[in-house]
């Protein structure tokens, strides 16, 4: 993976130097250079032991196509297909995608003045023909990762347990924790830029304003 460019986000939307979107990005230099720092230290780490490369592209595919953010899942799943063991992977994970498709954020707050947001959807689980594929760890940090993207206020002890129990250490728990926390923190990122992309208009000053808040939404 060390032939990557100098900037993921410039290759996946093929941001040419000098172009608008590449002065958009660089107004905001140091949170440009953070973004690309925290993608290598998830996706190019010295130490895979807690977490392997495999599972963290699995789970990246994962969680950018329940995002619906295409140019970042084709990145992720292209990885994870030329990734030894990866190419059926894949394939199993884009089906976990469309069955774990919905529309949030939903779920139930703790009894309280906010009780009347709650809202119901659906709970996700792997197939149980593709946990045999898959195995009890990657398949419960599907689930995990669909319990973050789609029902945040569900979270629990008894979620973190149910990661525990497939096998996951304490330290594992966490870089799955930051890997869904970046790549929902990327897709933003990306669908902004996109949606910038396409205003012509757009001036610089609102996207620095928006960057600024989603890094520290």
């Amino acid at each position: 993976m060390s032939a990557h460019p100098a900037d993921l986000i410039d290759q996946v939307l093929s941001i040419a130097p000098g172009s608008r979107l590449d002065a958009l990005r660089r107004h905001r230099e140091v949170a440009r250079e953070n973004i690309q720092k925290a993608y290598l230290a998830l996706f190019e780490p010295t130490d895979t032991s807690a977490v392997s490369l495999f599972d963290r592209l699995a789970i990246a595919s994962f969680v950018t196509g329940l995002h619906g953010q295409i140019v970042l899942g084709d990145h992720y799943a292209h990885l994870l297909a030329i990734t030894e063991g990866g190419p059926g992977i894949s394939a199993i994970i884009s089906a976990e995608i469309e069955r774990g498709e919905t529309h949030g954020p939903y779920g139930r707050y703790p009894e309280g003045p906010l009780t009347s947001e709650d809202k119901l959807g659906p709970i996700y689980s792997v197939s149980l023909h593709h946990q045999e594929h898959l195995g009890d760890k990657l398949s419960a940090a599907l689930v995990h990762a669909h319990l973050l993207v789609f029902r945040p206020r569900d979270a629990s002890r008894e979620a973190l347990e149910a990661l525990l129990d497939a096998g996951w250490t304490t330290q594992g728990i966490v870089t799955i924790s930051q890997l869904i926390s970046y790549l929902s923190f990327q897709t933003r990122i990306v669908e902004g830029l996109s949606a910038l992309a396409a205003s012509a208009e757009q001036p610089v000053a609102p996207f620095s304003q928006a960057l600024a808040a989603g890094a520290h939404s």
